[in-house]
């Protein structure tokens, strides 16, 4: 489905860049843009890979013009580019805006002014029922992406957009920092122990991406279905591999803007979601203003349905967190001590 196409990601220099480059080096896309705003990372990728298929582009999704000069002949977009740290965009709120609002904007009118083929966003589970800044900028996210998906005919751009929990051991995520205090003989620091979490692999994140590209219809949210754990089970599995030390574990207290649980699909959502097996699809309310011309029979039994969150989601036992962990490339290179060449 790529043979000969172009694909330009943005935030390409981050985790979920590369797990897409990793994807699909070897297969034959005709070309990967990576579209970012770090020419260190870039310098460090084209080091790294020195791939003829990759070029990269300079640039920040907050000014159009430089996403205007990355996206000619591009026939598909993964648009990654975001500010996803919760307590930087509790204190700086209007950075997250000016990324993950007007920036997707800006990525939405050019790709729809370029012609491309299909846009997939990539969101979270913190728009749902946000709380947080990062979370209720990609709820507007989202937003845009849904209203941005009605301008245009799908034919011409679709968009549509995914929306995925936490990413294991993708940058600034919390297993890399458990490891690293464990070497550095520090205590572990949680912040709420009975906090869950969806957790999936960077794999899972970029299959995610795929099934919504090839399912995906205009303003859809697609969501993965995904086992949780609590944080203080996580941390003991990670004591577990490394040999940290359980009893020296420090609890912090819930940091600016976090929830208890995450949500990824809302009561109101799962009411019209569509079981797609190992996912969700959230289709778009494709009403018009004039609600005069729809009727229903009431409230909807699906309401009763609750909502799908990391509370009530599969949770995994500690010997469960292990298995899983053991599964990802970066655990098994750092086992043997290994860096990550980057990201």
């Amino acid at each position: 489905m790529f043979k000969g196409k172009t694909l330009l990601i943005t935030g390409g220099t981050g985790s979920f860049g590369n797990a897409v480059l990793k994807r699909f080096l070897d297969s034959d896309i005709g070309e990967i843009r990576i579209f970012s705003r770090d020419e260190k990372k870039q310098d460090h990728m084209r080091n790294f890979y020195r791939n003829d298929k990759i070029r990269y582009y300079i640039g920040d999704v907050r000014n159009i013009e430089s996403i205007r000069g990355a996206m000619h002949g591009v026939d598909y977009v993964f648009h990654a580019a975001a500010l996803k740290q919760v307590p930087s965009c509790e204190f700086f709120p209007m950075e997250a805006v000016r990324t993950n609002v007007i920036g997707t904007d800006n990525l939405l009118t050019a790709a729809i002014d370029a012609g491309v083929k299909k846009v997939i966003c990539l969101s979270t589970d913190k728009a749902a029922y946000p709380i947080n800044a990062m979370g209720i900028s990609k709820a507007l996210m989202e937003k845009v992406m849904a209203a941005k998906s009605r301008t245009v005919d799908p034919e011409k751009t679709m968009i549509c957009a995914t929306r995925y929990g936490n990413v294991m051991c993708s940058r600034g995520s919390v297993i890399p920092l458990f490891i690293e205090q464990i070497r550095k003989g520090l205590p572990l620091t949680i912040t709420e122990p009975k906090m869950t979490r969806y957790i999936m692999s960077l794999e899972e994140a970029v299959d995610l991406v795929l099934f919504a590209f090839k399912s995906g219809s205009a303003g859809d949210i697609l969501v993965q279905k995904a086992p949780a754990c609590t944080v203080i089970d996580l941390a003991y599995a990670v004591c577990e591999l490394f040999g940290g030390d359980k009893e020296k574990i420090q609890i912090i207290g819930a940091r600016h803007g976090e929830k208890l649980y995450e949500t990824l699909v809302t009561r109101e959502e799962f009411a019209r979601a569509e079981d797609m097996g190992d996912f969700y699809r959230v289709p778009a309310d494709t009403r018009d203003l004039n609600y005069g011309k729809y009727f229903t029979d009431g409230t909807p039994e699906a309401l009763d349905r609750g909502e799908y969150n990391s509370d009530n989601a599969k949770l995994l036992t500690v010997d469960e967190i292990k298995e899983t962990l053991l599964k990802l490339e970066y655990i098994q290179n750092a086992l043997k001590g290994k860096e990550e060449s980057f990201d």
